[in-house]
């Protein structure tokens, strides 16, 4: 392009430099918040999201109740052990009396 050929495009279709600038502008705040957004890739799924949630706190709920019955299946024995020995069984935990 010739020296002066932006201008005269510009007069020929009436497009003043100002709404060159502005265009810039809104194009410059566009990138800056497409960099913002930060996540790419595919949208995530909020029901499938819910149902891994669902499915993680099912397995946590099965692995705490298998520690529960292991330590109520210990306090037994030891509550066994202790009538055996001949020891209080006493509960000494500060419970109600």
């Amino acid at each position: 392009m010739a020296p002066g050929d932006i201008g005269a495009l510009l007069r020929r279709e009436g497009i003043y430099s100002s709404h060159l600038a502005t265009w810039r502008k809104q194009r410059q705040r566009a990138g800056e918040a497409r960099l913002v957004e930060g996540k790419r890739g595919p949208k995530v799924n909020p029901a499938a999201a819910q149902d891994r949630l669902v499915l993680q706190l099912q397995t946590e709920v099965e692995r705490l109740r298998n520690k529960l019955a292991k330590a109520d299946l210990i306090i037994d024995v030891q509550k066994k052990l202790s009538i055996l020995l001949g020891l209080s069984t006493s509960d000494t935990t500060g419970g109600p009396k």
